[in-house]
């Protein structure tokens, strides 16, 4: 199924510039009636008030002018003071008009929607909004006069106040498309100040995959993004010391299976062509030694290729971490010997049981004590020792060899790391011992000073927590 994907910026205007101006056209929308609503509430109140006002006066006149009451009535109407806004007319008991502020008379055909609803209901009242046969728009009002039988009406022309509500409305329509507008502008340099940066670091990604870790984001800022490439910048960089240590790596153990190669072939082919038993004899021996040296590294590298995959497999029992780490010892004792350096175990306890894999922790001794002599110097002294604290078993491998430098201690333990490449060995040895020791409930400390010295320092938990 195939994924369509969107834009940030279009998700952002669906999202949020689209729901804003939704939300914008809805408020102008009902703005509009708020305040037609109101505008025309004033004028129907104002209208309503002078109806109601001329009503009275009419039925006054009606009780107390007796004969007079026409003229009374005609001059109130003719006088009426607020004719410039509004006409004031006088309708007769047979629902004519027949006198009007303006003075004129309206047809027999003019129509009074709002005269017809006073008459019929029960409030005496009615009110009515339209627009005459020339368009104007309009609002008219009735009140029947209780006494005379007539009424009394009032009509306001809108156009003005239309046009007051209309230049309102455009106002808040203009304030709402600059809210939109702005909205639209600061959205899109926003936007931008987030699809750029994710731009360069999409293009800088591929890069990457495509092989080139020399390449790094230009960070500009700090916020959310600009941590973004800092870290960014910080995988490329750990993947360009990756890949530098890989190569390393591979140059190493092709010239640590080089030699060795180099060393059997060239013996095989020796001990073809002569007959001596003594050279023979020296022959077979540095075969097998260098055999032994293959088959160390490939197993080496099977056990990373096994813990790289989480395939590191453990028999685990109770077992006597003193007599496996004595018997480390006695195996390098004459390779030590031989390499000029003395090698001892002391201040152990008699017996310390941990819970673990004997062939596996005896691999991590064996692989310090040979680094140790590996790096050791000739007439040097590596001590082994072992002592118990709070329910843990401490473990040091303590030389006075080349020591290591300080700025590559911290990398000693990584994958491929080689501290001084003058030395046999893969770069993995350390690597796979802390593994095991991880995988055990342990860890492995290392401390060392150049020209001085190393001390590899092993914590495992004792069974129990103690001895037995």
């Amino acid at each position: 199924m195939k994924i369509r994907r969107r834009s940030i910026a279009a998700r952002w205007f669906l999202g949020s510039f689209g729901i804003v101006a939704v939300l914008l056209i809805i408020l102008d929308i009902t703005g509009f009636f708020l305040i037609r609503s109101y505008f025309y509430g004033a004028v129907r109140q104002y209208i309503e008030t002078q109806a109601n006002i001329t009503a009275g006066v009419v039925n006054r006149l009606f009780e107390e002018s007796g004969s007079d009451y026409s003229d009374e009535v005609i001059n109130s109407i003719e006088q009426f003071e607020k004719k410039n806004y509004a006409e004031l007319m006088a309708i007769n008991r047979d629902g004519k008009v027949y006198l009007s502020s303006s003075g004129f008379t309206p047809a027999e055909s003019y129509d009074m929607p709002d005269y017809y609803d006073a008459a019929a209901s029960d409030s005496h009242n009615g009110y009515y909004i339209g627009r005459f046969s020339s368009g104007e728009h309009y609002m008219a009002y009735t009140v029947m006069n209780s006494l005379s039988g007539g009424a009394t009406r009032i009509v306001t022309s809108l156009t003005k106040i239309d046009e007051r509500i209309y230049s309102l409305v455009l106002g808040v329509m203009a304030l709402s498309a600059g809210i939109l507008l702005l909205l639209f502008v600061l959205g899109i340099y926003f936007i931008r100040s987030i699809v750029r940066p994710i731009q360069r670091v999409g293009v800088t990604a591929r890069k990457l995959a495509a092989g080139d870790f020399s390449v790094r984001i230009d960070n500009e800022s700090s916020d959310e993004i600009g941590q973004l490439c800092d870290i960014f910048n910080y995988m490329a960089d750990e993947l360009e010391h990756s890949e530098n240590i890989k190569n390393e790596f591979i140059s190493s153990v092709s010239h640590e299976l080089r030699t060795p190669l180099t060393a059997i072939k060239g013996w095989s082919e020796t001990l073809e062509e002569i007959d001596d038993t003594d050279t023979r004899k020296k022959g077979m021996q540095i075969i097998n030694k260098e055999t032994d040296r293959l088959s160390g590294m490939v197993e080496e590298l099977l056990d990373f290729s096994r813990i790289q995959n989480g395939h590191l497999s453990l028999q685990q029992s109770n077992l006597d971490i003193i007599a496996e780490l004595a018997d480390a010892v006695m195996m390098y004792e004459e390779r030590a010997k031989s390499e000029g350096i003395t090698l001892t175990l002391t201040d152990c306890e008699d017996i310390a049981v941990v819970y673990g894999d004997k062939n596996r922790l005896r691999q991590v001794f064996i692989n310090i004590i040979d680094n140790s002599i590996k790096y050791g110097r000739k007439g040097g002294h590596t001590e082994v020792s072992a002592s118990v604290n709070g329910g843990k078993i401490q473990i040091s491998f303590k030389d006075d060899g080349v020591g290591i430098a300080e700025n590559d201690l911290p990398h000693v333990k990584e994958k491929f790391y080689k501290a001084n490449n003058t030395v046999r060995g893969s770069g993995i040895g350390l690597a796979v011992a802390d593994e095991i020791v991880r995988i055990h409930d342990g860890s492995i400390d290392v401390r060392s000073i150049q020209g001085e010295g190393t001390e590899i320092i092993i914590t495992l938990p004792l069974v129990s927590g103690g001895k037995k």
